[in-house]
């Protein structure tokens, strides 16, 4: 139909309520915004760096966070940040990947002291956090993800959720076919509640 209003025409307008207003504004934030506030958002880091030999060879960081069953507080993941820096004399052949799962063992962990990120709260985290530089073994897969070189982030907002007794592990692994150095990073983010 030619010459005929969609929408809004001038015999009916259509009418609509302004709900971000300047006397009553809404201001969206993430929940790990007021956690953070309150002392409650945590964050552990990881980093494995190795210089590969003429062969090329593979660089693994894992880290994993477990909630003690009875810890009486519940995990909510924000967010993974990491990356993989790479530094070559040679051109390769790079292949990248985040790996998320439920449970999972590490092969000589290591102990990882969790940071609160509001630096006046005296508040400690429950989760025992460990690390290593193996692959985890066992677990459920819940994502992988192919990575390039460089830096990467993953946004949870608390959709992933670690209650007493349960664990999750990350591991960013990195292979160059020739020589190099790699260097891996994990930055895992949650709150407590």
């Amino acid at each position: 139909m030619t010459n005929e209003f969609v929408f809004d025409s001038p015999n009916q307008p259509i009418y609509t309520q302004q709900v971000n207003t300047y006397l009553a504004p809404g201001t969206v934030a993430p929940p790990e915004a007021s956690a953070g506030k309150s002392g409650f958002l945590f964050v552990g880091t990881a980093t494995n760096t190795s210089s590969l030999g003429i062969l090329g060879g593979n660089v693994i960081i894992s880290i994993q966070l477990a909630n003690p069953g009875g810890s009486g507080r519940t995990c909510y993941v924000a967010r993974f940040t990491g990356g993989i820096g790479i530094s070559l004399s040679l051109l390769s052949n790079f292949t990248g990947s985040v790996t998320l799962l439920q449970g999972g063992t590490l092969t000589g962990p290591t102990t990882v002291t969790p940071a609160n990120s509001n630096f006046t709260s005296a508040q400690t985290s429950v989760m025992t956090v460990r690390s290593s530089t193996s692959a985890v073994s066992a677990g459920t897969s819940l994502q992988a993800i192919p990575l390039v070189g460089g830096p990467f982030q993953l946004s949870e907002s608390g959709r992933i959720v670690v209650p007493p007794g349960q664990t999750l592990s990350v591991q960013v692994a990195g292979s160059l076919s020739v020589a190099g150095v790699l260097t891996n990073t994990i930055n895992l983010e949650w709150w407590e509640a």
